[in-house]
Formats: C-alpha cells, sequence, structure tokens
C-alpha cells in the first residue's frame, strides 16, 4: 500500500480542492423545515438575533413552530390558542409575556412572611434572594426555598445602628474573590447609622469601612473608575464624601479609604454617578446643593479640587438620578433637568403640589414619574425639553397619602405608599391602571398602615407592612398566572384616557 504524506500536498491543491463545498453550501440552502427544527433549540435572545441577520431567516424566525415551542416550554399549562385571539403564536407570546410583566393578573403565586413588630426600611431583589433590612439586622430570603416552602431565612448581623441605604455591585468588577468569581453574583454594600460600611458576600461580612464621623447617609448607586481601579462613593452626616477601593486587602478593609471630598456644608442625602463619565459622581446635601465630582482629577487622600460643576435647586430635596449626560433632580414641588456638560438647566417638571415625595425616570421610555400626595405623575422628557415648559401626559391618581414608593420599567409603573394599603400598577405607554394589589394581611387588623418598602423585578414584586404586634413580608410572582384580570372592572380604567385608547388597549391584551 502507498502512503501519502499529508504534509507533501501543496496548499494551492488542497484549498482549491475544499474551496467548492466551503462556497457553494450555506444554511439557506437547508429546507424550511429543517431550519424551523434547529431553529426551535435556540433561546428568545437567540431568534430574536436569528431574525437580524437576512430576510430568508428573519422569516423563519417569525414562523408559529418555533414560537409554539417557546411557548409551549415557558408556559407548558396554556396553548396560545386559549390565551388570545391573535393572527400568530409569535403575538401570542408576546402579549402574553407583557401582559405578566404588567401584572394583568389576578392568581400570582403569593407567599406571606410574618416578622416582629419593627418596620423593615428598605427591600430589594438579588438574583435569587430576597434582602430586607430591619434596624440594624439584614435579612436574606432564598426565593427557591420560599417557594417550596423550607427555612431559608439568613440573617446578617454586623452593623450596631440603622441601615440607612443597600447597594448591589457586580461582583465582577470589584476585583474581589476573582477565583471564585461565577456568573451574575453581586456583593451587598450598606451603610448605617453606626458610621461604618459593610460589605456582605455568601452571607457573611467580608469588608467593613470606617472613616466617616458620623452616620453614613447615603451610598453611590453604581461603581466610579474603569476596570483597573474600581471604587464606590459614600456620603455622610458629616457633610463629607469619601471614596473607597475594592481592590484593599484586609477583612477589616484597612487602606481601602482614597478620598474625602470636602465642599457640602450640610449632610449629604443623595448620590449618582453620571452616565456619559464614569469617573464624574454627583453629590447633593440637604440643603439642597449639588456638587459634581470628578473623581480621576487628583489622587491626594483630602481634596476638594476635584469639585467641576456646582449648582442649587429650591426646595427640600427629594430624589436624584442620572442617564447619559442629564442629572434629574427632585426637590420641593417639582423635577429639574440640569446638563452636567454646561451645568445649565434642560427643563423644569413642576409637580403643582406643594411637596414631591419620591422620583423614577425611564431614559428608554424618555418618561418621568414623581409622586406626590393621591397621585403620581407622568412627564414626557423629549417634550419637555422642546418647549422648556413640562407639561404632564397624565396623572395616576387614586391613592391614600403620599405616593412614597415609585417603580417603572419598559412595562408597567409601580406606586404606594406608608398610608396606602395597596399597591397600584398602570401601564406605562398608557397610564391606564391594570391591577390594585393589596401589601396588607386579608383581615387587614394587624397592620395600621400601608406599604413600608418595595422592590419590583420583572414578574416578581416584594412588599412589607408593619402592624402592632408584627411585620409582613408579601412575595408575589406573576410568571406562571394564567387568570386575567377582567377587562370590564372599571376600578382599573383611567379617567385621563378616552375610550379609543381603552379599546386599543384591549385590543393589544
Amino acid at each position: 500500500m502507498n502512503m501519502v504524506d499529508p504534509c507533501s500536498c501543496s496548499p494551492s491543491t488542497s484549498t482549491n480542492k475544499s474551496s467548492p463545498s466551503i462556497t457553494t453550501t450555506t444554511i439557506t440552502d437547508l429546507d424550511a423545515d429543517s431550519l424551523f427544527h434547529c431553529a426551535s433549540f435556540l433561546s428568545l435572545h437567540d431568534i430574536s438575533n436569528l431574525s437580524l441577520t437576512c430576510k430568508y431567516l428573519n422569516r423563519v424566525s417569525y414562523s408559529d413552530s418555533i414560537w409554539f415551542s417557546l411557548f409551549r416550554e415557558r408556559w407548558p399549562q396554556q396553548l396560545p390558542s386559549c390565551f388570545s385571539q391573535t393572527s400568530s403564536v409569535r403575538e401570542a407570546y408576546l402579549a402574553r409575556h407583557t401582559a405578566l410583566q404588567q401584572f394583568k393578573f389576578v392568581d400570582p403565586l403569593v407567599a406571606d412572611f410574618y416578622t416582629n413588630a419593627n418596620p423593615n426600611n428598605l427591600v430589594g431583589f438579588n438574583n435569587n434572594d430576597i434582602i430586607v433590612s430591619q434596624g440594624a439586622l439584614i435579612n436574606v430570603m432564598k426565593i427557591d426555598g420560599v417557594l417550596n416552602l423550607r427555612e431559608s431565612l439568613v440573617h446578617l448581623n454586623g452593623h450596631n445602628a440603622k441601615i440607612t441605604c443597600m447597594r448591589l455591585f457586580p461582583l465582577n468588577e470589584t476585583s474581589l474573590f476573582r477565583s471564585e468569581t461565577q456568573g451574575n453574583e453581586n456583593v451587598l454594600v450598606t451603610s448605617s447609622c453606626d458610621h461604618s460600611i459593610r460589605l456582605w458576600w455568601k452571607g457573611s461580612c467580608q469588608r467593613c469601612f470606617r472613616g466617616h464621623n458620623g452616620p453614613v447617609s447615603t451610598l453611590s448607586d453604581k461603581l466610579l473608575g474603569d476596570s483597573i481601579g474600581k471604587v464606590f462613593a459614600s456620603g455622610g452626616v458629616d457633610s463629607t464624601v469619601r471614596l473607597w477601593s475594592l481592590n484593599s486587602s484586609g477583612k477589616r478593609g484597612e487602606h481601602a479609604l482614597r478620598a474625602t471630598l470636602y465642599g457640602h456644608e450640610k449632610p449629604v442625602v443623595h448620590m449618582s454617578v453620571a452616565g456619559h463619565k464614569t469617573s464624574l459622581l454627583v453629590s447633593m446635601s440637604r440643603d439642597s446643593k449639588v456638587r459634581v465630582w470628578d473623581t480621576n482629577v487628583s489622587s491626594s487622600a483630602v481634596r476638594s479640587s476635584c469639585c467641576v460643576g456646582m449648582t442649587s435647586v429650591p426646595g427640600a430635596p427629594v430624589g436624584m438620578k442620572c442617564h447619559e449626560s442629564l442629572l434629574y433632580v427632585a426637590a420641593g414641588s417639582s423635577v429639574v433637568a440640569i446638563d452636567l456638560r454646561t451645568m445649565q438647566k434642560a427643563f423644569d417638571a413642576p409637580m403643582n403640589q406643594p411637596k414631591l415625595h419620591s422620583l423614577e425616570i425611564m431614559p428608554s421610555k424618555s418618561l418621568i414619574c414623581m409622586g406626590g400626595i393621591g397621585r403620581a405623575m407622568l412627564w414626557d422628557i423629549r417634550k419637555s425639553c422642546d418647549t422648556q415648559k413640562a407639561e404632564p401626559i397624565t396623572e395616576l391618581d387614586g391613592h391614600i397619602g403620599a405616593v412614597t414608593f415609585l417603580h417603572m420599567d419598559p412595562y408597567k409603573v409601580v406606586t404606594g405608599g406608608p398610608e396606602d394599603p395597596y399597591i397600584n400598577v398602570w401601564e406605562v405607554d398608557t397610564g391606564t391602571q391594570t391591577n390594585s394589589l393589596s401589601c396588607c394581611p386579608p383581615n387587614g387588623s394587624s397592620s395600621r398602615r400601608g406599604c413600608s418598602a418595595m422592590a419590583v423585578k420583572g414578574c416578581r414584586m416584594v412588599t412589607a407592612s408593619c402592624g402592632v404586634s408584627h411585620g409582613l413580608l408579601r412575595f408575589r410572582d406573576f410568571t406562571n398566572a394564567t387568570c386575567q384580570v377582567s377587562s370590564n372592572e372599571s376600578e382599573f380604567a383611567s379617567k385621563f384616557w378616552g375610550p379609543q385608547s381603552c379599546s386599543d388597549s384591549e385590543e393589544s391584551d
């Protein structure tokens, strides 16, 4: 037998022989049934990307067989034909997904947890965890354990006074525990009236940061800096802003303090990181004076020269958020947008009430929502910037007392307050009310007030209320709900939209 050494073949000969099979066979040569079968194994995100590749694959990605497979995988107990009289399974899938995100159902999975009578101050989601602060104590509950009726409560002890702020930062951005970093894990950072800041991971305190000369009142909403040296900021009653490194070693956080920023004359109450430049930090003090700091200007431990902008707004501070180069400040009875590049006011949105109580923004929808007494108001940012005089697009009314809790996402607005026993849900595009959910026990006798804390993430929501003898945490999950809120229930209709808008909304459901 004659053996041929593969290396003896010339490159040009090998290339010419193999090139016809490469150039003449493409994915579009597969028949439609084969493509449908292959695409049925893709995720929703991958199918969306597939639709953007070419016209042929775009038609494939709209196939009923693919969307029926997705529908059956996510909601195996409900067929598309039973849900909506739409023209395609894809439309039925998207309609159901939107309805679930907007809480348009009366049968979510509900789990109640009773705590002691101390108020639940802060509550939030961290992947599969519910995090609740109660005075100086942090309680962490596993959602899987909640749903399976297992004991899943973990107490995080360490602070000696009331917790004032909780933030979640991505673990892979902190330069901590690199060998154990997995997926989308977060670290929890908390500030307290005991003058300290603590970093928690895997159920224990990993760092303790000390340096403020009084209670720590707030933390930055994001990390500052580049991937080499990430820092977070804290503001305190001592009127200082302090920068802390997440690269420091030692459990006590030795040498973690990178800078102390002086300039405020009153306690710092709000902070936010600019969107267009991650080294810019905006802080606001109790006297409603705003300072912009460039944290890359200097590396000295004590400095005030890195202040690159100042302004003030009338009224008591309520909230503050940055998006791109705009800063939205809620104070007194209005929301002011400030361009951080020029420090000039972009627009002013008045509430037409003596006092604001909350602020939330949805940049992807160009919307601002602000809470007042008995109502919340939605504003269109683009119209406000064009006219220099903002006009609300709708009012979300029917609340009891102050609307102090706001959540906005691309699908819904969720509102609540300490005097209102109900949480209200609204369509973000139309302002139509979709649901009203109780945050108190069924008999209502153990709760003397409304909502004391609220967190919403996708199809899930958790509310906290405090009673005379105990507190209540109520967890709701609409992911597998099947019974929709009746469109004939007039109490969920918005009086600010005409019949045509309402009928359009019902048809889209």
